[in-house]
């Protein structure tokens, strides 16, 4: 059955996925000459990058959450549906979705990607993930219950076991997630639970490459590890993840680690989509477009940011990272606009703005196209760049006012145990 839409004498453009690119299209499309429909299993923008700091009690999930509606509250000829995309029919032009059917004019998926486990279902079914606000405080939760529990325990083992964390990869996320959870150690520990020894709570961090941050230069690979290293984080590269039941990870070296808490951040992939030929994906399941962002061998059918490989000059497929999204979206928008007014299609050209980490407090890793810089300087600049980034004022003023509170104490105030309870029988 159909979902409820109104139907007007437009062309309709539904945008699969409210991340950076299918937020930036719909806000750049013309809408008094389209209706533009957005399908999102949310009802929020997430703000992606800020998850860890989220998981570490650092900033408010409502904070990096922006409600569309709210967004779009202005705009009469956009439409919000909570629904989860299950097929497409490019042929038919519609899609099916968890409510029911839709129709389009035109299609863009910018559906992002997910974590890639390799296969592992021992490892799928027992590490904690990190991309939504979801999967955030989920892990939130769990850190902060098992220090908790540790306080319990007697067995120095079994209390190690609650206390060490594991983060396996060596991207952003991963670096990000080391710096924080080693400042958390060091900062909070030994103020808020005092009977544990932050001596005893061990941060590995597990590269499976040879240097950390792959695709910086590598100035900013060594400068992140010596900052890890220098807040005591264990960081071993050049091993990976064989196994883990819940408690003992096991490394291809040999090495066993011991953690009832590990997060996986060493991988992404797409999700492949009923509907789609399979000669359209690539590796790590992005679907193939030409210079325009258009699916290959489909007319009105549009791909966007980190679920689409497009090759263009030096690049086969581009960086999975919210610039490239948000570029591709601009340009769209502005070639569907200009397709109204009978404007041929410009190709798109990536603008490589540079790459940024943080590691802890004013230390970061900036990677910039004419400029490279790490320490204070550096953390600056990721703070004001994300903090630009963000949807809302309301947003950027608690954000801001989180760091500023954090940065002057040295401490959080958002370490509370939300636990779901059950509807009774």
């Amino acid at each position: 059955m159909p979902i409820n839409l109104p139907e007007i004498n437009k062309p309709r453009i539904v945008i699969v996925g409210a991340g950076f690119a299918g937020i930036k299209l719909s806000r750049k499309l013309s809408h008094k000459d389209y209706q533009v429909v957005i399908i999102d299993k949310n009802n929020f923008h997430q703000f992606q990058p800020l998850l860890y700091q989220v998981a570490m009690s650092g900033i408010e999930p409502s904070s990096i959450a922006f409600p569309l509606r709210k967004l779009f509250r202005r705009t009469k000829n956009v439409h919000i549906r909570v629904a989860e995309l299950e097929s497409v029919n490019p042929d038919q032009k519609f899609i099916m979705t968890s409510e029911g059917q839709v129709n389009y004019d035109i299609l863009v998926l910018a559906t992002g990607v997910t974590t890639n486990y390799y296969g592992n279902e021992s490892i799928e079914s027992n590490v904690y993930s990190l991309k939504s606000v979801s999967d955030a405080l989920f892990l939130r939760n769990a850190i902060l219950t098992d220090l908790e529990k540790a306080l319990t325990v007697r067995d120095k083992d079994k209390r190690k076991a609650l206390i060490d964390l594991v983060i396996v990869g060596g991207g952003p996320t991963g670096v990000e997630l080391a710096g924080s959870l080693a400042e958390m150690r060091k900062y909070i520990l030994p103020k808020e639970y005092p009977e544990l020894n932050p001596k005893e709570m061990e941060v590995h961090l597990i590269q499976s490459r040879s240097d950390l941050l792959y695709g910086m230069s590598d100035e900013a690979s060594k400068k992140s590890r010596e900052y890890l290293e220098d807040l005591g984080v264990d960081v071993l590269t050049g091993v990976r993840v064989t196994g883990y039941d819940g408690n003992a990870i096991t490394l291809n070296n040999g090495q066993v680690l011991y953690s009832t808490k590990v997060i996986w951040a060493a991988g992404i992939t797409g999700n492949r989509i009923a509907g789609i030929p399979d000669e359209v994906y690539v590796d790590g399941n992005r679907i193939k477009t030409n210079e325009y962002c258009q699916v290959n061998g489909f007319t009105d059918f549009y791909a966007l940011g980190d679920n689409a490989y497009m090759e263009e000059g030096e690049y086969e497929g581009h960086p999975q990272v919210a610039q490239p999204a948000i570029q591709q979206a601009r340009l769209l928008a502005k070639n569907l606009n200009g397709q109204i007014k009978g404007k041929p299609f410009k190709p798109f050209h990536y603008r490589d703005l540079g790459t940024m980490a943080t590691i802890g407090r004013n230390k970061a890793i900036a990677d910039l196209p004419y400029w490279k810089t790490q320490g204070f300087v550096a953390w600056i600049l990721w703070l004001v760049v994300h903090l630009k980034s963000i949807l809302g004022v309301r947003n950027k003023i608690l954000v801001l006012t989180n760091w500023i509170w954090s940065y002057i104490t040295m401490d959080q105030g958002l370490r509370i145990l939300i636990r779901h309870k059950t509807r009774r029988s």
